[in-house]
């Protein structure tokens, strides 16, 4: 069973960064293809990225050009590194593979506020 922590959320304001990270238990991590995902209060889940087993990544049209996915095998980590942040962009991010098949974890909080 993969157990999946997040990490790297937290308070910044519109234009910064910040770089989420994502810790995944179990040798079939690099297995899967990966994704982040986010929910805004009062709003369903939504994929923001996906990341392949080769590293072709996709993204959602809000935010293309700023966020970047990322994985690294070796240590079983997927990573999002997001810029230019903007207000619509606060939600908890999750990760999990795509599509989704293992329990979710508890996610970490992005605040963008000025």
């Amino acid at each position: 069973q993969v157990q999946l922590v997040e990490s790297g959320g937290g308070l910044v304001q519109p234009g910064g960064s910040l770089r989420l990270s994502c810790a995944a238990s179990g040798s079939i991590f690099s297995s899967y293809p990966m994704g982040w995902y986010r929910q805004g209060p009062g709003k369903q889940r939504d994929l923001v990225a996906r990341v392949t087993r080769g590293d072709f990544t996709t993204y959602a049209d809000s935010v293309k050009g700023r966020f970047t996915i990322s994985r690294d095998n070796a240590k079983n980590n997927v990573y999002l590194q997001m810029n230019s942040l903007k207000s619509e962009d606060a939600a908890v991010y999750y990760c999990n593979s795509y599509p989704p098949l293992f329990t979710w974890g508890q996610g970490t909080q992005v605040t963008v506020s000025s």
